[in-house]
């Protein structure tokens, strides 16, 4: 379970931070001598990449259970699985994505031929957060790899063993001139953060993203945020409520809730919440048993704070009633999957992002309400409408805005490799996965290439009369 790394073992990964300059300096000399310019290069580090994970997975797994007691069939779909998808998805396409791509020349500047090139960004900076610290960590580098860049990787200090694993092996699978990694906490991503990087991709809070932002901005460093907030679950009347109620219970207590998509609550209208919220406990209970403490397929909270905060939302109230979980153990981390109902819109847990195993219930009177009920508030990085009407279908998709809806299931989206994965707002800005991640990662250069004949005098000075009565007709 979550704890088992002593933090003296941590002290001894942390970067020097006297070294973090000449660790940014060694992989933009090695993305600067050329070392990825070449498609065989970059599939050659994304077939390293995906040794590393595949090789050493059962440390990969063991690692995740150290730090946050995820069953292994979590782990290894959602933190393994899931970045060996996208780097086939990759390698699969990468003779598409680096193409260039021709563009139609105007008739006035013909002959001549005019492309876009996609180039490599340059040495880009990855900063993971700790609930998907393997595919949060290797899944933006993927495209990053693929577009030609070098990296630098952060990964969270709050996950201190999967930390010691990364510092191990990303150097003995991976080019040291091309990848390389930095570990510590806020002193030391401070002091990486006061390097020039060509493109920043941060995922967490909006508070440390105002930082990351801020210190972007000192070197003009485009920016990509992956945030989170509080994703909505909009459940209808018409819904098949035993499916909905598996699918939200499984999308919401993975990784003990610790999802940025996870549904944060569910909006049900009233004629159908009793018999939701039935089969929403049956399904707890078909997942975890009776006592989901003892069972080996539920995580747990990643460490004391996260734990007291959470249990700080429950205390706080704002809600009629607790009709599942509730119950928590601060010295093993663990706290129920929790069901509140009657939650009230001014409640601390419809506040904030929940980040955890709580599951708040709030009863609309109809879809309308619902949809009003979501647009009042930040734009969500997800949103999930369990309906059986496509025309209630289109009219939550087209009435709300979100980084990305699922209808009908939940947390399922991220996986789609060819879908842009990003929010919008306040749940952040900018998207990958797949082709979107390549792009991310490139610039588009514009190349233009015209013969030296003919060359006609029409477009150099003086201007007679004749040259700017054709100029105006051509131009």
């Amino acid at each position: 379970m979550s704890g088992g790394f002593e933090p003296a073992a941590y002290d001894r990964l942390m970067t020097s931070i006297e070294m973090i300059p000449d660790v940014v300096d060694r992989v933009r000399r090695g993305h600067e001598s050329g070392l990825l310019r070449e498609r065989a290069s970059r599939i050659s580090q994304l077939r390293q990449m995906r040794r590393m994970l595949l090789d050493e997975e059962d440390r990969w797994l063991e690692v995740l259970r150290t730090d946050l007691g995820k069953p292994t069939t979590e782990a290894y779909v959602a933190d393994i699985a899931f970045v060996v998808n996208e780097i086939d998805h990759a390698l699969a396409n990468l003779d598409k994505w680096v193409k260039s791509r021709r563009v139609k020349m105007p008739l006035p500047l013909r002959p001549g031929t005019a492309r876009v090139q996609p180039e490599s960004l340059g040495t880009v900076c990855i900063i993971a957060p700790w609930n998907y610290p393997v595919q949060l960590l290797f899944g933006p580098l993927v495209p990053a790899l693929a577009a030609g860049n070098s990296a630098v990787l952060k990964p969270s200090e709050v996950v201190p063993a999967v930390d010691e694993l990364v510092e191990e092996l990303v150097p003995r699978y991976l080019d040291e001139r091309l990848v390389a990694v930095v570990n510590g906490g806020v002193a030391e991503t401070s002091a990486l953060l006061e390097e020039r990087f060509d493109h920043i991709l941060f995922t967490g809070n909006g508070s440390v993203a105002r930082i990351v932002m801020a210190a972007a901005a000192k070197h003009l460093t485009p920016v990509t945020l992956e945030l989170g907030g509080k994703s909505p679950a909009i459940v209808t009347s018409d819904a098949d409520l035993t499916v909905a109620a598996k699918r939200i219970a499984w999308g919401k207590f993975l990784n003990a809730g610790q999802t940025c998509v996870a549904p944060d609550y569910v909006l049900v209208e009233g004629d159908v919440e009793d018999e939701f919220v039935d089969a929403l406990t049956d399904a707890i209970t078909a997942f975890y048993g009776d006592d989901p403490e003892q069972s080996e397929h539920y995580a747990r909270i990643v460490d004391e704070r996260h734990h007291d905060r959470l249990v700080g939302l429950l205390d706080a109230g704002g809600y009629d009633a607790t009709v599942a979980g509730g119950t928590g153990n601060r010295h093993s981390n663990y706290l129920a999957p929790t069901v509140l109902r009657g939650v009230k819109p001014e409640a601390p847990v419809m506040q904030e992002e929940i980040f955890g195993p709580i599951l708040p219930i709030v009863s609309v009177g109809d879809i309308d309400e619902a949809i009003r009920f979501v647009n009042d508030r930040d734009k969500p990085l997800a949103l999930y409408a369990f309906t059986s009407n496509e025309r209630t279908q289109e009219k939550i998709i087209a009435h709300t805005s979100s980084g990305a809806v699922t209808v009908n299931h939940a947390v399922i989206h991220p996986a789609v490799p060819e879908l842009p994965f990003g929010g919008v707002g306040a749940s952040g800005f900018g998207a990958y996965h797949g082709k979107t991640g390549f792009d991310l990662f490139s610039h588009d250069k514009g190349v233009v290439v015209k013969p030296t004949r003919p060359d006609p005098s029409v477009m150099y000075p003086p201007y007679a009369n004749w040259k700017q009565r054709l100029t105006r007709r051509f131009a």
